[in-house]
This record gives structure tokens, C-alpha cells and sequence, in this order.
């Protein structure tokens, strides 16, 4: 009977250990969403942005991805994102979708402009850059590659 006690008061103890890491790991991180004001971008392609993606000014996130739908008529990607209310950005910003690293996942880079006047709450960002996706330029190299090695023959 002792034995189960003191096996089950450890198992309670290894249980709230690991939850108190993982409260730890949660507020530590930038796994949280940011509030602030949301923005809007248009892109023709947002392969692998989902919801949750950072939005990131040199490298810092600012703010997170928390919408994408298609605009029925122009066949556009709409990304809606919430920025930091302490970030105001320029009406002529860039916003493209960059990776981390080859393999890493893909995140919303803003470039800050260099106008004096301010996107508000709910701005749409004009200037856009769409995904690069690898697969499509290794297989634009591979088709050019295979086309003049046909055409010299």
C-alpha cells in the first residue's frame, strides 16, 4: 500500500514539473499571438505562410499572420496580419514571404518605407514580393539545362 502512494505522489510530481516547464516554454517564446492594429497584402502566391506565421521587421517579429482567403475576383492570395501598436509603418512598405532557411518554415518580412505619412488600422500594404518556391525554380533550371543540351545537339 506504500508502495502505491509513493509511486503515485511521484507521478504527481513529475506531471507538475512538466507543466511548469511548459508554462515556462509558452511565456519565454514569441509563441503568442501579438495584438495590435491589422493590416492587409495581396500576393499572388503565399506558399507555406499559414495563420500563426510571424510578421517580422529585420528580423524581429512585430506581429503574426491571422487570415488568409481568396479574393473571388482577382484570384489574389489576401493576407491579413496584426501588427504592433508601437510599429507604425509607411504607406510605401514592402511585405514578402521569406523563409527561414532552405528547409525552414515561411514568415512575412516587412521593409519599412521611407514616407511620412503612416499606414492606420485596417491599411491595406501596396507593394508586394510572392513566395519562392524551390521546387518551381530547381525545375525552371532543370528544363533550361535539358533545353540546351537538346538544342546543341
Amino acid at each position: 500500500m506504500g508502495r502505491n502512494l509513493v509511486e503515485t505522489v511521484m507521478g504527481a510530481v513529475v506531471l507538475l514539473i512538466a507543466g511548469f516547464f511548459l508554462i515556462f516554454a509558452y511565456n519565454t517564446s514569441d509563441l503568442r499571438p501579438v495584438s495590435g492594429y491589422q493590416l492587409k497584402a495581396r500576393f499572388n502566391s503565399v506558399e507555406g505562410l499559414q495563420p500563426g506565421s510571424d510578421v517580422r521587421i529585420g528580423g524581429v517579429k512585430v506581429g503574426s499572420i491571422t487570415q488568409q482567403r481568396l479574393d473571388p475576383e482577382t484570384f489574389q492570395a489576401v493576407v491579413t496580419m496584426t501588427v504592433r501598436k508601437s510599429v507604425r509603418l509607411p504607406t510605401d512598405s514592402i511585405a514578402s514571404v521569406t523563409g527561414d532557411s532552405l528547409l525552414g518554415g515561411k514568415y512575412l518580412k516587412l521593409t519599412p518605407g521611407a514616407s511620412k505619412t503612416f499606414l492606420a488600422a485596417g491599411g491595406e500594404i501596396k507593394k508586394t514580393q510572392d513566395a519562392l518556391v524551390l521546387e518551381q525554380i530547381l525545375g525552371r533550371m532543370i528544363f533550361l539545362l535539358t533545353d540546351s543540351n537538346e538544342t546543341g545537339k
